[in-house]
């Protein structure tokens, strides 16, 4: 009887270290993100073994450097101005036409504690990736600096590059730009979850039915060095007047509304009649608005709702946008502050505009169609000289894309 005790009790013992072993062989969310953001993983994780072969080390010394430069010469500056300017932000901050640029949103609005980012690119899938053939993760990590080269660069995605580069892998869609962006600043990951909104703006979790018109979107918690826990949404969703109507993504918004909201490379589309709903949304919802001169044009803001604190240099737009040139918004900025930062489709540093706009407390108005009225009238200085425009901005690969 006792040896068949000691024996069940060995069994048991087993059993148990099996199941310590399986669990200490888990490939974990944070793990996966470092890795393929060309950071070593945690030293019991399986995707250890991975980083010893040269794609890898060749992927993780790119990033290293590629990283460095924009810390250097973007985020650091970017940090500083939000800490100057910013003087109480919101909990939450949303970012719409974002496409996985989670990087600026962390750099604008570092002390949010949820994020709101919302584009029509899918969320995609991460796999295991050590169940993966190793020709193919070397073929993801290839695919995700190439879909990186531009907002690494110029501050903005190319929409059309980054769908190719991030649809010819079974590592795909905005999801693995999103790990690389949160362990690249410094985040610890601790949970992945898929979700949907129904029409309501309800969320369900996966292998929910949230109903037609479904809104897929990813809910990733994650820590930054102070170990507070905060949350990362990003909702695949169209936001032209008939998606935002037909699906509840900005009811969803709503409920964790007011906020800041960041609009960058935005290519002029609420400039246009069929993006008015997120345009006056974000007008009836922001506490405050930083943005470039493609985001809301200025006489969409009642002037009687909101200050605006211009910085830096309005060109007027690229090539690629002819007829967005907003007169008002260069009378603006002939009183327009330094910045030592590039940012939206005017990238280099000393041509790049940025408009801080802030609500004015109590201003509960519905927005207007113009930022000046009768009864109110804004001095107008005196028209500025036009700019020579520079460059615009270097295709790539010698090919011609849209962007964002």
């Amino acid at each position: 009887m006792f040896r068949s005790l000691r024996i069940a009790a060995a069994a048991l013992a087993l059993l148990a270290a099996a199941v310590s072993s399986a669990r200490a062989a888990e490939v974990t969310f944070d793990d996966t993100a470092r890795f393929l953001a060309g950071m070593q993983p945690s030293a019991d994780s399986p995707l250890l073994p991975l980083t010893r072969e040269p794609g890898w080390q060749r992927h993780a010394k790119f990033f290293d450097g590629a990283f460095a430069q924009l810390e250097q010469r973007q985020l650091s500056n970017i940090r500083d101005w939000a800490d100057v300017n910013l003087a109480a932000p919101r909990p939450t901050m949303f970012y719409m036409f974002s496409g996985p640029d989670f990087i600026y949103a962390n750099a604008f609005y570092s002390k949010a504690s949820t994020y709101v980012l919302g584009a029509l690119e899918p969320v995609g899938a991460v796999p295991d990736l050590t169940r993966l053939p190793r020709g193919s993760i070397s073929a993801a990590l290839y695919n995700i600096e190439r879909s990186l080269g531009s907002i690494l660069s110029f501050s903005f995605f190319i929409t059309k590059q980054m769908k190719v580069d991030l649809h010819a892998n079974q590592v795909n869609g905005t999801l693995p730009i999103l790990y690389v962006f949160l362990a690249r600043s410094g985040k610890t990951i601790r949970n992945v979850e898929m979700v949907a909104l129904d029409a309501k703006g309800g969320m369900h979790a996966a292998g929910d039915n949230p109903g037609p018109n479904a809104t897929q979107g990813v809910r990733i918690t994650f820590a930054g060095s102070d170990g507070e826990a905060r949350t990362l949404y990003y909702f695949s969703t169209d936001l032209s007047n008939a998606g935002a109507r037909n699906t509840g993504f900005l009811k969803f918004c709503e409920t964790l509304a007011p906020g800041n909201s960041l609009l960058k490379s935005a290519s002029y589309l609420m400039h246009s009649g069929n993006f008015t709903v997120v345009r006056d949304w974000l007008l009836a919802n922001s506490a405050t608005i930083i943005q470039d001169d493609s985001g809301i044009p200025l006489a969409n803001y009642g002037a009687r709702q909101w200050r605006f604190f211009p910085f830096g240099r309005y060109l007027g737009p690229i090539d690629e946008f002819p007829g967005r040139y907003q007169q008002r918004y260069a009378e603006l900025f002939t009183r327009a502050q330094p910045i030592d930062f590039g940012v939206g489709y005017r990238w280099r540093m000393h041509e790049s505009n940025l408009l801080l706009a802030v609500k004015v407390p109590g201003s509960e108005t519905p927005p207007s169609g113009e930022a000046t009225s009768s009864t109110d009238p804004t001095p107008k200085p005196p028209r500025p000289k036009r700019l020579r425009p520079p460059e615009s901005i270097p295709p790539s690969h010698g090919r011609f894309y849209w962007f964002r």
